[in-house]
């Protein structure tokens, strides 16, 4: 499916947003009324003898337009037309191309027999396209980008290990002119990474740790992101129930996520150095596995008594960010991972749960970063009485807390522990356990990966003094 941007053009069908009140001046009011359609929001209504599809929203607000675009792209998708257009302007452009291609998406990879539609070009009608082509093209590239990040997620684990992982960055990194490093198992142990080693212990694949560099001549700013790619999850010895155990090729949402930014962020060119550091592991299970009651020595000296081996994600990252703290000076650290289920307990299914020390990146920068992308981040904050929890009797600390409250800022404050007293307030932890794959549609997310983190990060790092 094309989607241009054109002054002025006419296409087989008319898409047209319509709340209660211009909904009621619309010269079309008698027959959508007679067809039920009351401008509620998510409704659309064809008329094809008009060829308009009116869509309902609750106002002009980019969630309410993007939402919508979602809807119609399906249904038009589903429809026998071969194009459609909107009219588009500086407010609305990035909410329909969002809705368009993300509400769109599909992933068919696994289908012997894809549904083929014909639908084949959006257009996207407005009087000044110079004025409007900057935000066109950096709107397709996130979400371009998210789609892209999609596709990783939903790869199957037979087919998405760590080493495939590894060769995935390295095709991106050919693509977008960046530079990729590559460690493997041998390269890890002489980086004394023993806790990262642990969990990928059991698996006939081995561990890769993913380094991609993306370099402008001057930057403002130097950016490290760090990923949790767990390319599947069973749980290891502290073995998952057997329907927890389906979906968890979404683990590696974290590393995927940190992928698909450093494509948006390459291919936007913006004037900031970002380093991307993934942990690609798979948690199997064999008589090799690592086991409950183990102490593992970290990269950083950090002793750490294992209690559960599904708490395995903070066992990588921790090792990670270590690395990524020897390797990089940055001005900001971020990592990106599908880290507690208690996360969505606490915040619900759709929101990313962010965690960190300093109130200007979560206040000030990341929620506007969340509110002009559309993707919706809470915050969880840390407690010193919770970090009580994850004392261990015979280690430095325990994988995971002594009590099951508060289990998305505890994995918070162990993360935390590896993060050196100078990068404190430079550092903040997503949790995208529940934003980061759904199997219920909402808003642009259709069915499988959703890509977060994306949008916001991209949104971030563009605006960015």
């Amino acid at each position: 499916m094309n989607i241009d941007l054109v002054r002025d053009i006419k296409s087989d069908i008319k898409v047209e947003f319509l709340d209660k009140a211009s909904l009621k001046e619309n010269k079309r009011y008698k027959k959508l009324k007679k067809a039920g359609f009351k401008a509620e929001q998510d409704s659309i209504c064809f008329l094809h003898e008009k060829s308009i599809l009116a869509c309902g929203i609750e106002d002009n607000t980019t969630d309410n337009i993007r939402s919508v675009c979602s809807v119609a792209i399906k249904a038009l998708k589903s429809s026998n037309y071969k194009s459609a257009s909107f009219d588009v302007d500086t407010k609305n452009i990035k909410a329909i191309i969002e809705g368009v291609v993300l509400g769109g998406y599909e992933f068919n990879e696994y289908k012997s027999k894809p549904t083929k539609s014909k639908l084949k070009n959006i257009y996207l009608a407005c009087g000044n396209i110079d004025k409007l082509k900057d935000s066109f093209q950096e709107a397709i590239v996130v979400a371009e980008a998210t789609c892209f990040t999609r596709d990783i997620v939903n790869t199957t684990p037979e087919d998405l290990n760590p080493p495939s992982f590894a060769k995935l960055a390295k095709k991106l990194a050919k693509s977008n002119n960046l530079k990729c490093n590559i460690l493997g198992e041998k390269a890890l142990k002489k980086e004394k990474m023993n806790s990262m080693l642990a969990v990928g212990r059991a698996s006939v694949h081995e561990s890769k740790l993913i380094h991609l560099t993306y370099k402008p001549k001057s930057p403002k700013k130097v950016i490290s992101l760090i990923g949790k790619g767990l390319t599947y999850d069973s749980g290891g010895l502290s073995l998952k129930p057997a329907t927890s155990m389906v979906t968890m090729k979404m683990d590696k949402a974290g590393g995927c996520a940190v992928l698909g930014i450093m494509k948006a962020v390459s291919e936007l060119k913006l004037d900031v150095e970002v380093h991307a550091f993934i942990g690609a592991v798979e948690n199997m299970v064999s008589g090799d596995a690592y086991k409950p009651d183990d102490v593992l020595v970290s990269r950083s000296g950090t002793t750490i008594e294992v209690r559960n081996t599904d708490a395995e994600g903070r066992l990588v990252l921790c090792d990670v960010l270590d690395y990524a703290q020897d390797k990089i000076d940055a001005d900001y650290m971020f990592d990106f991972a599908t880290l507690t289920g208690a996360c969505m307990v606490a915040l619900g299914q759709y929101t990313t749960g962010m965690m960190g020390h300093s109130t200007k990146i979560k206040h000030a920068f990341m929620m506007k970063a969340a509110q002009d992308s559309g993707e919706l981040i809470g915050h969880l904050p840390f407690n010193g009485h919770l970090k009580k929890l994850l004392k261990s009797g015979i280690a430095d600390t325990s994988n995971i807390s002594s009590k099951p409250y508060g289990g998305a800022i505890t994995a918070g404050l162990f993360l935390d522990k590896f993060i050196r007293e100078e990068n404190k307030d430079k550092w903040m932890h997503f949790d995208i356990a529940g934003s980061a794959y759904t199997e219920t549609p909402w808003d642009c997310n259709v069915y499988g990966g959703t890509g977060a983190g994306v949008r916001f990060m991209s949104s971030f790092l563009k605006d960015i003094k």
